[in-house]
């Protein structure tokens, strides 16, 4: 069964913890046996917790003495908690790891309040899926192509500060001159899309496994156009369609560009607690790949929907090094256009 920390709970945890001096991290063979612990940063029922939940069913069959591992929910702060927790309270034993938010590793560089940790000492293991934003046009607007996009409007349905749905275009608009007109106060995506069908606006900014699993014929019987997409490699199902960074005119927005879709490359990602020892650390991380690799958890995601296109954890890390190595004033600059 699912567990949600209380404030009593945590607190036991965190002197449960501290009575273990972080010298004394055992051998993973001695972890046999344990209790081992997936902490999700997010509530129940959502795609983080489905994606946690996912690997935890299967990953304990990887790790030493086959352990079950309990997932336990921590949603606040939109998984800023849970980093926090991992960062700071959690046994660095390799007992306890879990799943954060996919912008929860930006929030330090961008000057997040709350956020406690720093990413590039975590230890981090991987993700199972990465993830591609494309900006579309409805069939029925003047704008068919991106180049369109530099003397023509397209006006944009979006779900308010925060949502990529409005972080990317205005940033673009900024960055690059691109004319979207963004139009807020719809609830969600679907409600955007639902939007385009109306005519009360054009395109939206969304995810690509959002657009598919909404609406599964809006691309292939070119209801939109794909105009471009965000992500720090191209898609492999949209050929063709020219990345956002490829439309940079120079190195300070091909950087502005990078940094601005960062989030995407992160995808779901796990991470365990900073200064875990070596052979801790990677039996956690060949456990890890094992589960991705395992043909139990591979069709368990097929039958959830998900896209599995997993990286493993120093893929993981240096991408997180590559985005701290941003310069702060670009860092600066595409933070204020995204808000």
């Amino acid at each position: 069964m699912a567990k949600t920390w209380t404030a009593a709970g945590l607190i036991g945890l965190i002197l449960s913890s501290a009575a273990v001096p972080a010298a004394a991290q055992p051998a993973p063979n001695a972890l046999a046996g344990k209790t081992f612990r997936m902490i999700i940063g997010f509530g129940v029922g959502g795609g983080y917790d489905l994606w946690a939940r996912a690997v935890a069913q299967h990953m304990g069959k990887h790790l030493p003495g086959n352990p079950t591992l309990v997932p336990q929910n921590m949603p606040a702060g939109g998984s800023l908690a849970a980093a926090n927790f991992l960062y700071e309270v959690a046994p660095k034993d390799g007992t306890v790891f879990g799943l954060i938010g996919r912008d929860a590793p930006l929030a330090p560089i961008t000057g997040a309040s709350g956020a406690r940790f720093e990413p590039t000492k975590m230890s981090w293991l991987g993700t199972p899926t990465k993830e591609t934003n494309i900006c579309i046009a409805y069939h029925t607007a003047a704008v068919k192509t991106v180049q369109d996009l530099y003397d023509k409007e397209l006006v944009m349905g979006d779900v308010g500060p925060g949502s990529g749905t409005r972080a990317y275009p205005k940033a673009l608009a900024a960055l690059m001159g691109m004319k979207f007109k963004l139009v807020s106060g719809y609830p969600s995506s679907a409600d955007i899309f639902l939007a385009m069908e109306r005519g009360e606006v054009q395109g939206i900014c969304e995810s690509l496994d959002s657009v598919r699993s909404r609406r599964p014929d809006w691309i292939s019987t070119k209801q939109v156009s794909v105009l471009f997409q965000g992500a720090p490699e191209s898609n492999p199902d949209l050929k063709g369609i020219p990345l956002a960074r490829d439309l940079a005119r120079n190195d300070e927005e091909r950087q502005a560009i990078d940094f601005l879709y960062a989030g995407q490359g992160i995808g779901r990602p796990f991470a365990a607690p900073p200064n875990l020892s070596p052979d801790v650390l990677k039996m956690l991380r060949d456990a890890f790949d094992a589960t991705m690799r395992d043909p139990e958890f591979i069709a368990d995601v097929k039958k959830q929907k998900f896209d599995l296109d997993p990286e493993n954890g120093a893929s993981l890390a240096g991408l997180i090094n590559k985005i701290y190595s941003t310069p702060k004033p670009i860092v600066d600059k595409v933070t204020g256009l995204m808000n």
